[in-house]
């Protein structure tokens, strides 16, 4: 295959409606009387919906301390063969679970995320691979995290230990070997996901038969840690943050509000200008002006992603996951960059997105330029959207074509 799309490849001039937030709607969703929870965390008692757990023992973290008798929430799909070599990695973002398929319900408060992508007959084929989907370490949907109990019974809250993508890649090896997968048939993610992947290629490659990058990166550049940083401090500085420790307040107490805003900034990365310009202009939300006290549609769209999202995650694990982000490093202590990249023995699919703002196509030029095994060489797959870094998510079939030929 050629992996350079084709000339006539677009970006899309709108999005779909069934992509964003009804602009009719998003004044009522913003404006939810239903109480806020002090934390949008899937908590033990809950219902598990599809997940299964895994103990993975204690792990002691790069920063210091350790995760005492850590779990990882994980499911799965297909079924693994007698050989045990057609297991497939698909690692979630910033703000994913393990719920990559199936419906929303008691226990999932979202649909799968990857829906178009990972089930029978799609580019990740469950009727062919046995696919594994983990809940990362920090997060908040069943694996432990800030809103975890410790063994004292409370939160872990301020003592959870400050974890990076290399500690989140050593809870995935474990779960791998709890599993008994010893290599992988491929490994994907994108974003914060595409960061794990890289690092299971270079940390461990006798492991990984492919990896598939999809708008990452193999270090966080000054810009993108000046962004985490507005958004840790947007939580931080919620008088209901109380410092990590505030899961005994009521819910309208906590950081909801530093956490709706923190969302609300991501959202301008994870979209376009030509998108959200597109989409909404200057069009009011109401038949009242915004000089007169009316509201613009784009800000209703921004305030419903924000009130949403802090129904079903947790202020605690946001701070430590997008710290995870800004401490990603793969050079680090294996002699910078370059020379990381260079230890990747697996067949790579690097690919980026023309309008990303949040993880820019230079970013994805330096992967492949230091990937020996790049299959597109030295330039990345560059995919010609509109729809921003999120397009990774929305190009369901561009991105699934791109994974069919990686898999084989």
């Amino acid at each position: 295959m050629d992996w350079q799309l084709s000339d006539d490849a677009q970006p899309a001039a709108r999005v779909p409606a069934s992509r964003l937030a009804d602009p009719a709607s998003t004044h009522a969703a913003a404006t939810d009387a239903r109480p806020v929870p002090v934390t949008g965390a899937w908590r033990p008692g809950d219902d598990p919906g599809d997940r299964r757990f895994a103990r993975i023992g204690d792990l002691a973290v790069e920063a210091g301390g350790t995760v005492t008798d850590a779990v990882l929430a994980y499911e799965t799909w297909g079924r693994l063969d007698e050989r045990r070599g057609n297991a497939v990695l698909v690692l979630h973002a910033l703000t994913g679970d393990s719920h990559v398929r199936g419906p929303a319900g008691p226990g999932h408060a979202t649909a799968g995320w990857w829906e178009d992508v990972v089930g029978p007959g799609l580019a990740i084929d469950t009727d062919r691979f046995f696919v594994v989907a983990p809940n990362m370490l920090g997060g908040c949907q069943g694996s432990t995290g800030p809103a975890s109990l410790d063994h004292d019974g409370v939160e872990w809250g301020s003592r959870f230990p400050r974890v990076t993508i290399r500690d989140q890649v050593e809870a995935q090896r474990r779960l791998a070997d709890a599993l008994g997968i010893e290599r992988w048939h491929a490994v994907v993610g994108g974003s914060m996901g595409g960061m794990h992947a890289l690092e299971w290629a270079i940390e461990h490659p006798e492991r990984v038969g492919s990896a598939a990058l999809l708008a990452s990166n193999a270090a966080t550049s000054a810009d993108q840690i000046a962004q985490n940083t507005l958004q840790i401090e947007a939580v931080t500085t919620d008088p209901g943050w109380l410092g990590g420790d505030f899961y005994d307040l009521p819910g309208h107490a906590g950081p909801a509000r530093g956490l709706a805003l923190a969302r609300r900034m991501a959202m301008l990365g994870y979209r376009s200008p030509h998108e959200l310009n597109e989409r909404f202009r200057r069009e009011w939300q109401s038949s009242v002006d915004p000089l007169h006290g009316g509201r613009f549609q784009v800000e209703s769209y921004l305030d419903v992603h924000g009130n949403r999202f802090t129904r079903r995650f947790d202020a605690g694990s946001y701070v430590r996951l997008v710290d995870a982000m800004s401490t990603h490093d793969v050079g680090r202590g294996r002699g910078g960059v370059e020379a990381a990249l260079e230890r990747v023995t697996s067949l790579a699919l690097v690919v980026g997105i023309t309008s990303d703002r949040l993880f820019p196509v230079a970013d994805q030029q330096r992967l492949a330029a230091g990937l020996p095994t790049s299959v597109s060489g030295p330039e990345p797959v560059v995919l010609e959207s509109g729809f921003g870094h999120d397009a990774f998510l929305i190009e369901s079939r561009r991105v699934g074509d791109l994974l069919t030929t990686l898999l084989g």
